[in-house]
């Protein structure tokens, strides 16, 4: 069992995407205190994840990843030598940053020394300054945004930037036969950037952007709740498919569009955030025949299993979904293993590492934290292949390639998996 303490309870695709390989150092990095001695405290993961607000469904899985992770970890002697510790904090979401700032200051006065998320990429934006000058390493399992990429040597993701995801997406849209295309898109860094993309690729397979485009002004503010001159406004552009990139909110984008009796099968795309079960939410068949994308990988059933217990014996309750939980998981053991190869627990030891845990120079390939230190002990580099099916950092700490899984509803309005798209990152 983990110790914690709780701060907060809350394409075509090959022709558009191109991989960029950075070649990074295989040295060994030790970061410390100035001194040149990395520390070797124990390891005290914080996290700063959706437990409220408009993103609180991505919370559960990610939490779950994070969980699993370390008590896997823990299990099979710890970090250094030491178990590692979970200090939980809410990221909350861009409608009050507040919440965030002051989880990373609760963070960062508690000592943590890696710290996993956000989930938003607005709030990862608002506080990854915040945590780069405490010297303390941000790993996000699910921020996309390409603003990100390069922000700070202090900040990697295990999700890809949207350059992957727009790709994809604007070449399913694309697929369905549609050329007149709107957005309804929310008004922050994720989703303007992965409009912008989906956008590009739309125009780049002759289609049009008939409401929502980069240069419209036709963006909410996030929170907002009355979508009627919005929609109004985005039918009588005269799509013959419609975008959503929202999250709670796009529960009354449907609602909305229900209301102006649009016909949402094979006509409506949901994306990341918003690709999630709206069974509770609506009558049987609303959302029938909706595709949505998700970046990372179909967790195989065993790994579902395995977040699913943690989380009924941490929370107390079981996960109605698991977006994110391998790349959070992913983003814990990458970070352990960046420490065990610098021989410190230091953010900027971990920084200097992580990199080339990730196989940036290639190495013995490890798919667990056991394998990964029994071969740094013996001496050889490793590129841990993880969960989430990413591919090895780039030197804007990006993953190389990702999988983007793709979609579609069901009668009961529940997100059913298709099939899985890779993706390379461009450098």
């Amino acid at each position: 069992m983990i110790r914690r303490s709780t701060a907060a309870r809350g394409l075509a695709i090959a022709a558009v995407l191109s991989v960029g390989l950075a070649a990074c150092s295989t040295t060994t990095e030790s970061g410390g205190d100035g001194d040149g001695a990395a520390s070797q405290d124990p390891l005290i993961v914080g996290t700063i994840l959706p437990l409220t607000g408009t993103l609180a469904s991505l919370g559960p899985p990610e939490v779950a990843g994070v969980g699993l992770a370390i008590d896997d970890i823990n299990a099979v002697g710890g970090v250094l030598g030491n178990d590692v510790t979970l200090e939980q904090g809410d990221s909350g979401d861009t409608t009050d940053t507040s919440v965030a700032q002051q989880t990373a200051t609760d963070l960062i006065s508690k000592g943590a020394q890696v710290v996993i998320g956000a989930a938003s990429s607005q709030v990862s934006l608002n506080v990854v300054d915040q945590f780069t000058e405490a010297g303390v390493m941000q790993v996000s399992p699910a921020n996309t945004a390409a603003d990100l990429s390069g922000a700070s040597d202090f900040f990697a993701r295990t999700a890809p930037p949207d350059t992957v995801q727009g790709a994809a997406l604007g070449s399913l849209i694309l697929d369905g036969g549609h050329q007149k295309v709107a957005m309804i898109v929310q008004d922050e860094a994720y989703g303007t950037g992965l409009r912008d993309h989906i956008q590009e690729a739309v125009e780049a397979g002759g289609g049009e952007v008939v409401y929502g485009a980069s240069d419209a002004g036709d963006e909410f503010p996030p929170g907002e709740s009355n979508f009627s001159t919005i929609v109004t406004e985005a039918l009588a552009a005269k799509p013959d498919a419609i975008a959503v990139i929202a999250f709670e909110e796009t529960k009354a984008i449907i609602s909305e569009l229900t209301a102006q009796d649009w016909d949402f099968s094979g006509t409506t795309y949901f994306c990341d955030g918003n690709t999630q079960t709206y069974e509770p939410d609506f009558d049987p068949g609303t959302l029938e025949g909706v595709v949505g994308t998700i970046p990372g990988a179909q967790a195989p059933d065993d790994f579902k299993d395995l977040l699913n217990a943690w989380y009924e014996e941490n929370e107390g309750e079981e996960l109605t979904d698991y977006s994110y939980g391998p790349e959070s998981y992913d983003a814990v053991i990458l970070a352990a293993l960046a420490a065990v190869r610098g021989e410190g627990t230091d953010g900027a030891t971990i920084s200097e590492n992580i990199k080339a845990v990730s196989g940036a120079d290639g190495g013995t390939e490890v798919t667990t934290f056991e394998e990964g230190v029994a071969a740094l002990e013996a001496g050889e580099e490793i590129h841990y292949v993880g969960q989430s099916g990413v591919g090895p950092l780039n030197e804007q700490n990006d993953p190389t390639s990702a999988f983007i899984g793709v979609y579609k509803y069901d009668k009961d309005n529940v997100n059913v998996f298709e099939r899985a798209i890779e993706g390379k990152v461009a450098e």
